[in-house]
């Protein structure tokens, strides 16, 4: 579950963030439920002020949404696999298409556009072979302009984190 911050104030400066607005962020990255409050009361400040801080920087952008993290092998999604996929042809038009192809495929749960060999790594989440199969042939590969796929399957997760602030 996630909820966006839009604003009409949003904007893609960066702001100047001083420790109080670091420690903010840690707390809100541990625990995003936590009570302006009980986040007040661990950086000594007061409410009023804290509160300011959270709205500044959601407004920023520097906080971009809170999200529920859910453990994927619990609700029958335990097979993770990384693809790599080269497109046929470049051009605007044709990504486009292919990125729009990707947010309707709700086994994605993230997609970047990378340099090298491949134009795009998926991150994708099936509940087994035969799923991740079905994705693949019916639904990955629909997408006219796909050139070459490579999959990669995670056997095993070392470290995964959303911390960026310590």
């Amino acid at each position: 579950m996630t909820k966006s911050l839009k604003t009409e104030q949003s904007t893609t400066t960066n702001i100047s963030l001083d420790s109080k607005d670091l420690a903010i962020l840690k707390i809100l990255q541990q625990n995003a439920r936590a009570t302006v409050k009980e986040i007040a009361d661990e950086v000594h400040l007061s409410t009023t002020p804290v509160h300011e801080r959270i709205k500044r920087m959601e407004q920023a952008g520097v906080i971009k949404q809170y999200a529920t993290l859910v453990d994927h092998s619990k609700v029958k999604k335990g097979l993770m696999v990384i693809c790599y996929v080269s497109l046929k042809e470049h051009s605007k038009n044709a990504g486009s298409k292919f990125i729009k192809h990707i947010h309707n495929l709700p086994e994605v749960i993230e997609c970047y556009n990378i340099s090298g060999e491949f134009d795009f790594m998926l991150k994708v989440l099936a509940e087994n072979m035969d799923d991740y199969y079905n994705f693949h042939v019916n639904k990955l590969s629909q997408s006219e302009n796909i050139g070459n796929v490579q999959s990669v399957f995670v056997m095993g997760i070392i470290k995964q984190t959303h911390v960026l602030i310590n």
